[in-house]
């Protein structure tokens, strides 16, 4: 009888259970990139192949600590203003308020009965003209 060879799963031998995949290291990827700038050996090996690279990098750091620099100077600017436009909108209402109370009829009737002003106690009369037709 011939065996379907689809469901003929064959069994590893016991030599092969033992036996673990070895993992590959990678002379060639990330880690040796990693080590070898970390190292230093691409500025001394391959002296000037990277070096407009490390430029461009080094013209962004100065460019992004400019930034912030900048950034930081603003905020501070916007607090020193914020705190100013509180104590002048605290000077307006107590301005306000000195005014209003100033401008108080009994408060203006004794600042003139000093300069010898006296307050009129009688009621105001109207006079009328009549125009002639």
């Amino acid at each position: 009888m011939k065996t379907n060879k689809l469901k003929h799963i064959e069994e590893p031998e016991p030599e092969q259970l033992d036996k673990k995949p070895k993992k590959k290291v990678l002379d060639k990827g990330i880690g040796k990139a990693a080590k070898d700038v970390l190292a230093g050996e691409y500025l001394s090996e391959r002296s000037f192949r990277f070096f407009p690279f490390l430029l461009f990098l080094a013209l962004l750091a100065s460019i992004y600590i400019a930034n912030n620099y900048l950034a930081e100077n603003k905020i501070r600017k916007v607090n020193d203003l914020r705190e100013e436009l509180k104590e002048l909108r605290y000077e307006y209402i107590t301005g306000k308020s000195d005014l209003m109370e100033a401008s108080k009829q009994s408060n203006i009737s004794d600042r003139l009965k000093v300069l010898g002003i006296k307050e009129n106690t009688q009621p105001v009369k109207s006079i009328i003209i009549k125009k002639e037709e």
